[in-house]
């Protein structure tokens, strides 16, 4: 469907400068604590789903916090150098055009369609998702699974064609949803660790005690344990994917220089308390030993909340829990849209898509970009039938790692602005945003990223463990990434871009008028500060 309003405008497909076209459609602030994917604004969106908190049973108790913990460092490195990128040039691709802009065209090319792919992919999953989770109520099951899809996609597309506002809208009211009841059972949680429930005992740390890591596949001692650690440090590399997703909406966020450090700023550390904590408390309540965990599916049933709380006497909560887990399938398929349209139209504005994808409506919805990806959608009738679930799942696999390519290119892309700034000698002290522990955060960012890229289907390797469908999966992206860069390399004759020639100054002009007429509407008093940091 199309908005009321289709009067086409067009960009240039070739211009960068943000001081012609830097107004695309003004979003609330909502707008840009949104996120996919992994989570919360990014990490926390897909943070209920029973399979990813079923990695306490192959890990352990002590595994999964380790895991989790240690990747929220990888993440954080990774989100201040994109924090400080974004918010000195808060440009329509965000670090697609990054890469374009200091690291090399032929790398941009290749991350914008890695990345357009990644999340496009992702859409026809989340709407399955959410369609499997409604089987968990009986009078759901009595309507055929692709009325739910069909009805899901409607709806999510329809949110993405409203525009930016109603997208930023959405998601900002299913975040503070989810966070209340990540909140709320947290709080649970710590009471029936505590004895808190009448008539039970308290826990304390019973289960880290009991089994602290488990044993991967049978493989006994310390390199049993290790490897049952780093299974799970890599799922939860992919529970976080889709926290840069935060840097797209800058386009289109109302004074980028102050918005966008504070959304990085509460993206992480929102994800990292709610992740955290979360699994702290799960690890508490929850023995890795848990036969459901092993053995559930994809709906509330599974989850390891559900488990503790019933554990503990209170039967109560697995509809809720269940209508949480909806909500965030359904997000999460709303920003997977978002994600994917923007940065194919970021693509076409740098002159590396179809310049049809440049063309916006009067409101500045790049229609023709959301339109097409939202065809992707249409995949999720291939899961219905078994025989088309396979193939459908591999293509899942390989958006995974993709989405972890896009980490090393975001951290390398600000290694080359922080060393191109160095040699231009420029100041970072004058810009809005200055990213901590630079570049020493990066680096450590890059390498982590990568080793989980080269690692991220080890088992296939093990004794016994050979499957050609994983190992394609997990690594026939490596190679598929670098031959795009040589194909679009040989085909415009494009250069590195040398730490001499970077440009920093394109597109700073407008942002400081900007600010300048943002200043006087910084809140001063105590209520409008903390109505700001909340809402």
């Amino acid at each position: 469907m199309a908005p009321d309003n289709t009067e086409i405008t067009s960009l240039p497909a070739t211009e960068v400068d943000l001081e012609k076209h830097i107004k695309v459609e003004p979003a609330p602030e909502g707008a840009i604590y949104s996120g996919a994917h992994g989570g919360l604004e990014g990490g926390v969106q897909r943070k209920l789903k029973g399979r990813h908190l079923q990695m306490i049973a192959l890990g352990g108790t002590i595994g999964i916090f380790m895991g989790y913990t240690i990747m929220g460092f990888v993440v954080y490195s990774m989100m201040i150098a994109l924090g400080e990128l974004t918010t000195q040039y808060p440009v329509r691709g965000a670090f697609v055009h990054h890469a374009t802009r200091f690291l090399d065209p032929s790398v941009g090319f290749a991350l914008g369609w890695n990345y357009w792919y990644s999340w496009a992919i992702t859409i026809p999953t989340e709407i399955v998702a959410a369609a499997l989770v409604l089987n968990y109520w009986n009078g759901a099951q009595q309507v055929n699974v692709a009325v739910w899809i069909t009805v899901f996609l409607i709806v999510i597309t329809s949110i993405n064609f409203i525009g930016v506002k109603a997208f930023g809208e959405a998601e900002f009211w299913f975040s503070l949803i989810k966070i209340i009841t990540l909140l709320g059972l947290i709080i649970l949680g710590i009471i029936i660790t505590a004895g808190g429930v009448p008539g039970t005992e308290p826990i304390g740390f019973r289960y880290w005690n009991e089994t602290p890591f488990q044993q991967l596949n049978g493989i006994a001692g310390a390199k049993g344990r290790f490897l049952s650690f780093w299974t799970v440090f890599l799922q939860a590399s992919f529970s976080f994917l889709g926290t840069e997703i935060v840097a797209l909406t800058a386009a289109e966020a109302e004074n980028p220089r102050r918005n966008v450090p504070k959304a990085i700023k509460r993206v992480f550390f929102r994800i990292l308390f709610f992740y955290m904590a979360g699994v702290f408390v799960i690890s508490l309540i929850v023995s890795p030993n848990e036969e459901r965990l092993v053995n559930g599916g994809d709906d509330a049933g599974a989850s390891p909340w559900v488990i503790g709380i019933e554990r503990a006497g209170i039967h109560a909560l697995p509809s809720i829990i269940n209508a949480v887990i909806l909500i965030a399938a359904f997000s999460a398929g709303n920003s997977d849209l978002y994600a994917a349209s923007r940065t194919l139209y970021g693509l076409a504005c740098d002159g590396q898509a179809p310049r049809i994808f440049a063309k916006c409506t009067k409101n500045g919805l790049p229609i023709y970009a959301v339109g097409v990806t939202a065809l992707w959608g249409v995949l999720a009738y291939i899961n219905i039938d078994t025989t088309g679930e396979e193939a459908f799942n591999y293509l899942v696999a390989i958006s995974s790692v993709s989405g972890l390519i896009n980490w090393a290119c975001i951290t390398l892309s600000y290694l080359r602005f922080y060393y191109g700034m160095r040699r231009q000698g420029l100041d970072r002290n004058d810009l809005a945003y200055k990213a901590p522990f630079q570049p020493y955060a990066s680096y450590f960012g890059l390498f982590m990223t990568i080793i989980i890229i080269l690692f991220n289907s080890y088992t296939v390797f093990l004794d016994g463990e050979w499957d050609v469908g994983t190992f394609l999966t997990g690594y026939i992206v490596i190679p598929f990434f670098f031959f795009l860069m040589v194909v679009y390399k040989l085909w415009t004759k494009c250069k590195f871009v040398r730490l001499d020639a970077m440009d920093f100054e394109s597109g700073r002009r407008v942002l400081d008028q900007l600010e300048e007429e943002e200043r006087d509407k910084v809140p001063t008093t105590w209520y409008g500060k903390l109505y700001e940091w909340i809402f």
